[in-house]
């Protein structure tokens, strides 16, 4: 009952008036954004981190958490109706999604969607419920050599098992970690690469980061894009499954839900790791691999469901780490330090009503939004007509208000449009801002962390083998480090092989 017992209270917290509104206000918000090609949550929640500053934290962090996962499902709609993925965790739905719109059936393949969004978003936060204390409670037993190793890991994930290239990703990691040196020794007070600017000596703040990588350049990235965007949404019909749908959905939705909660842990897992994992896994699981591609249901249901429950899970290693698992999640981490909150594994003690009112306001949030997917489905339809330059241009407004905003500061709002002028080069070239953003945040724990750690061990790096947690992890990321050269080989040995008579 001892473990109940905040649970319970963490209930009362999710349902007072005024976080209801916002838990509401985020899932709406989530879909309206996942609709919207382009935009994303991470940016989404990147322009709106000023807004914040004059919310209750509580109400703050539930209200961004709803527009994370509210997005899993609005980028649903544009991948069935358009096969225009909102979300990078939609472009595998489109696949057959998009063909069963074709056929008239985009209402059924919209509706296996939100039921399995749902499912798999809910099965994530019980898993949540019951694992994120755990992992808190063995944190605790963390000094500065384990999370020296636990960022270094999160790191080098990031960067070696996402999806794009494993050298970009790497310079990336090694770009933001320079930025997060930026302004003051913590240690010694000397200037680092502050270039004589009194304005740098402070550090760059993450908002302007996330500001400038994430809202600015993801705007100008997709501005272009959608300029050549064509076409009409197709008739969505019946938006609810048949029983036949619904059988030969079951497995898929089960697979689904697993997969994402255990891919969302992981640093550089995700959602769209975790829809692309389950759409392999449903590919090889049924007996019909033919029929993939041109609109089975189960290439719906298993993305659909896996990216959802992602979505949920990566507050795992957020909330009881202080670890983020993915760029979204490390705006969060931003969103939370903005509140005077230090996520890790103090705070499922020191602060439970913020951190079981957020996770049981997630329960409330899946139910909006199975409630209010379906009957809103036309409405978004409506809303992918409006012109992109006009919501670009209102998004570019805000974003320069609340950039001004953090600091009262005009030196900032060059700042993010200079660094949204590299995002989109960066883009343009193929490299994401996600390990960027990443390796920036973590930085300061990295480094922070390895300077006590040296302290503690007099200099001696083969310290972090006396402490067995940290020669865990190093193990872990030795084995990691060595995962890119060895598919490699494996990958020119198979075309070797396949090239031979």
């Amino acid at each position: 009952m001892d473990f109940l017992s905040p649970v319970i209270d963490g209930f009362g917290v999710a349902f007072t008036p005024a976080n209801l509104l916002y838990c509401l206000l985020g899932v709406t918000l989530g879909m309206l954004v996942g609709v919207l090609p382009g935009l994303g949550p991470a940016a989404t929640i990147a322009v709106l981190l000023p807004i914040t500053y004059n919310i209750e934290p509580t109400a703050a962090i539930i209200m961004l958490a709803g527009i994370f996962y509210g997005a899993q499902y609005g980028g649903t709609i544009t991948s069935v109706l358009l096969r225009l993925p909102g979300e990078a965790s939609s472009v595998v739905t489109a696949l057959d999604g998009h063909e069963m719109a074709k056929r008239g059936r985009g209402g059924a393949a919209l509706g296996i969607a939100a039921i399995g969004s749902f499912l798999g978003g809910t099965v994530a936060i019980i898993a949540l419920t019951l694992v994120a204390p755990l992992v808190a409670e063995v944190a605790l037993d963390f000094g500065p050599a384990e999370y020296t190793m636990l960022a270094l890991l999160g790191i080098l994930m990031v960067s070696t098992l996402g999806t794009g290239s494993v050298p970009k990703s790497l310079l990336m990691a090694t770009v933001g970690l320079l930025l997060a040196t930026v302004g003051q020794d913590p240690l010694q007070g000397t200037a680092r690469l502050a270039f004589g600017s009194d304005e740098l000596l402070d550090g760059i703040d993450f908002v302007i980061v996330a500001m400038g990588l994430f809202g600015v350049a993801e705007i100008l990235h997709n501005l272009e894009s959608l300029r050549r965007r064509s076409g009409r949404p197709k008739a969505v019909g019946s938006v609810y499954p048949s029983r036949t749908d619904l059988r030969e959905s079951r497995g898929a939705i089960s697979r689904g839900s697993v997969i994402g909660f255990v891919l969302g842990i992981l640093p550089g897992g995700g959602a769209t790791m975790s829809s692309m994992v389950a759409y392999a896994v449903e590919k090889k699981a049924t007996k019909k691999p033919e029929e993939f591609g041109k609109g089975a249901i189960q290439g719906v249901a298993g993305p659909e469901t896996a990216n959802n429950a992602a979505a949920t899970s990566s507050f795992i290693p957020l909330l009881s780490l202080g670890i983020p698992a993915n760029a979204t999640m490390a705006v969060m981490f931003g969103a939370l330090m903005l509140q005077g909150i230090t996520p890790g594994p103090l705070l499922v003690k020191e602060k439970p009503d913020l951190f079981w009112g957020v996770v049981n306001s997630m329960y409330i949030g899946n139910l909006l939004l199975l409630a209010m997917s379906l009957p809103l489905i036309g409405i978004f339809v409506r809303v992918l007509r409006v012109r992109p330059a006009i919501l670009a241009s209102l998004t570019i407004l805000v974003t320069m208000i609340g950039v001004y905003t953090v600091r009262t500061n005009v030196f900032d709002m060059f700042l993010v449009i200079g660094l949204g002028a590299v995002g989109y080069l960066m883009k343009k070239v193929g490299f994401e801002p996600g390990p960027l953003v990443l390796a920036f945040v973590l930085g300061g724990i990295l480094e922070a962390s390895f300077r006590r750690s040296m302290r503690t061990f007099d200099g001696d790096l083969t310290g972090f083998l006396t402490q067995p947690i940290a020669a865990s992890l190093l193990a872990v990321i030795l084995i990691v480090a060595a995962l890119p050269p060895l598919r490699a080989l494996h990958r020119r040995r198979t075309t070797k092989e396949a090239a031979l008579p």
